[in-house]
């Protein structure tokens, strides 16, 4: 029953018409479909990118913050009295 479904679309001008359409339908489908989930992934990294720059800038500003702690309690005092802190 199939087998001469399959002949007869197969053996006419109009049926091997259709299964070229049919491809080419189906490779445009997932063609757009493989687009999308590329998308989805740059968007995912682009996220990711951004919060590790954000991380980057606290963790650099933390080690600017920590260079010009005063050294010992001595420095500590001179800063304090000098109004420095």
């Amino acid at each position: 029953m199939i087998g001469a479904i399959l002949g007869l679309v197969a053996g006419s001008a109009a049926g091997r018409r259709l299964v070229h359409y049919g491809a080419v339908a189906l490779a445009v489908a997932l063609f757009l479909l493989s687009i999308r989930r590329s998308g989805e992934r740059v968007g995912r990294m682009t996220e990711k990118l951004e919060q590790q720059e954000k991380a980057h800038v606290i963790q650099r500003r933390m080690l600017e913050a920590a260079a010009r702690r005063p050294r010992n309690r001595d420095e500590l005092v001179e800063r304090l009295r000098d109004g420095g802190f």
